[in-house]
C-alpha cells in the first residue's frame, strides 16, 4: 500500500504508570484504534462482518520501543499494510511524538481474516481498499 494513513491522538494521565509513562500495553491499544479507524474510513465495518462470519485476528506483533510518551504528549500513528502470503496481511504502524518529530513505537502488527474460524483470503480489504485508491500488493 502505497499511501500512509494518520491519526493523531493525546495520552491521557491515566494511561501512564507510576514512572509518569506510557505503559508498555496501552500502546498496542493506541496501534489497534488507528487500524480501526482506517478500516472504518475505507468502509468496512467490523461488528458487520462478525455478523457474517468474518474476524480480523492479530496473530502476532513485533514492537521496537524508541521513546517514552508522558502525559498530554500528542502524536500521530502511522501506518501502511501490505499482503503476506496469501491469507496473511501486515500492518506496518509507527508511533510519532508531534513535538520533536521521532519515533516512539515501530510495530508491525501480523493478522489474518477468518470465516466460521478458519483462515480466508483477504479479498474483503483488497476490494474495500481498491475502491478508496489504496494499492494492497
Amino acid at each position: 500500500m502505497d499511501q500512509v494513513y494518520e491519526l493523531e491522538m493525546q495520552v491521557r494521565d491515566y494511561e501512564c504508570d507510576i514512572q509518569g509513562i506510557v505503559n508498555n500495553a496501552v500502546y498496542q491499544n493506541y496501534l489497534e484504534h488507528c487500524r480501526h479507524q482506517f478500516l472504518q474510513e475505507v468502509g468496512l465495518n467490523f461488528a458487520q462482518l462478525h455478523n457474517e462470519g468474518i474476524d480480523a485476528v492479530v496473530i502476532r506483533v513485533e514492537m521496537d520501543y524508541k521513546q517514552s510518551l508522558r502525559p498530554d504528549d500528542r502524536f500521530t500513528v502511522k501506518l501502511t499494510m501490505h499482503k503476506e502470503g496469501n491469507v496473511r496481511f501486515v500492518f506496518n504502524q509507527d508511533i510519532i511524538k508531534k513535538a520533536d518529530g521521532k519515533p516512539a513505537i515501530k510495530a508491525k502488527v501480523f493478522a489474518v481474516l477468518t470465516k466460521n474460524g478458519r483462515p480466508i483470503a483477504p479479498t474483503i480489504f483488497e476490494e474495500a481498499l481498491r475502491l478508496k485508491g489504496y494499492r494492497f500488493e
